[in-house]
């Protein structure tokens, strides 16, 4: 099943046939599911976790940017797609300070990733294997990233990749522990709804959130509902026209985009199956 997961993903990241995404209004009249993510933002609201998530460094985009116009041949988009890299020469070994800096002008001191382990985190296969794309430069350097706290300019490793004229640059900073849930996750056995499977974007004006939503192979696909309150925004994964007749036993995953009343801004993206927040799903 896992497996399957992580095929949606990587449809969902180059947008391929087939991974086309859904659009979902704020309606739905089951006064359970109301209730709980009415729980879910109360749980929330002024708690201890959500002042972890807001003094956090929680991207809500890829830490991965890719070089302009990639990818160039079928082969380097598979080599990406499955962590296929090389590297010539040695990466730099000096390690360094580095700072977040932070939408409101304040700054965070911070402890980058070497060279190495920001490239070990594009590189997770076995070494060897055919079309890699190949790493002939690294450089220390920043990228802006939306976070949990607006736009952020973070340390970043810069890879130069053979044929391309833009390098690669991937965050040189790990996300912070997501803060434990003030609030218990329902039972999958007992309880309707679906967990989501991640934040895929949140759009440029903030107005509407895209998440992966999981839903099995005999039914219309997922939806998901919303919930806007002062301080969070909840979400409630669901499955349309599900069939009780026999079906196999998969997890497939869609993109779901869902308009919001107002920017998402500071707000905290919570989901209401595990009550926590919604977090970057994996590319």
């Amino acid at each position: 099943m896992r497996s399957l997961v992580l095929v949606g993903a990587v449809c969902l990241l180059l947008g391929s046939a087939g991974c086309g995404a859904r659009t979902v209004s704020a309606t739905d009249d089951d006064g359970a599911a109301t209730s709980r993510m009415r729980e879910v933002a109360e749980a929330w609201e002024g708690s201890e976790a959500a002042r972890s998530w807001r003094e956090g460094f929680y991207p809500l985009e890829d830490v991965v940017r890719l070089p302009d116009n990639a990818f160039r041949t079928d082969a380097d988009k598979q080599a990406y797609l499955t962590r296929n890299f090389e590297h010539r020469g040695a990466l730099p070994r000096t390690e360094r300070e580095g700072r977040i800096r932070w939408a409101d002008g304040t700054s965070t001191p911070v402890t980058p990733m070497t060279a190495r382990e920001a490239y070990d985190g594009l590189d997770e296969g076995p070494e060897g294997r055919a079309d890699p794309l190949t790493v002939t430069k690294a450089t220390f350097g920043e990228m802006t990233l939306l976070t949990s706290r607006g736009e952020a300019r973070v340390p970043a490793w810069h890879f130069t990749l053979d044929g391309y004229d833009t390098p690669l640059v991937r965050a040189a900073i790990s996300p912070a522990r997501l803060p434990r849930a003030p609030i218990a996750a329902l039972s999958q056995a007992t309880d309707p709804g679906m967990p989501l499977e991640g934040l895929r974007k949140v759009a440029g004006d903030g107005r509407s959130v895209t998440v992966l939503a999981g839903h099995g192979a005999c039914d219309d696909g997922p939806a998901v509902d919303v919930l806007e309150t002062r301080d969070s925004v909840v979400l409630r994964g669901m499955v349309r026209g599900a069939d009780d007749g026999p079906c196999t036993a998969q997890l497939l995953v869609d993109p779901v985009t869902v308009r919001l009343d107002r920017p998402l801004g500071g707000r905290i993206l919570l989901d209401a199956f595990t009550g926590g927040p919604v977090a970057l799903g994996r590319r």
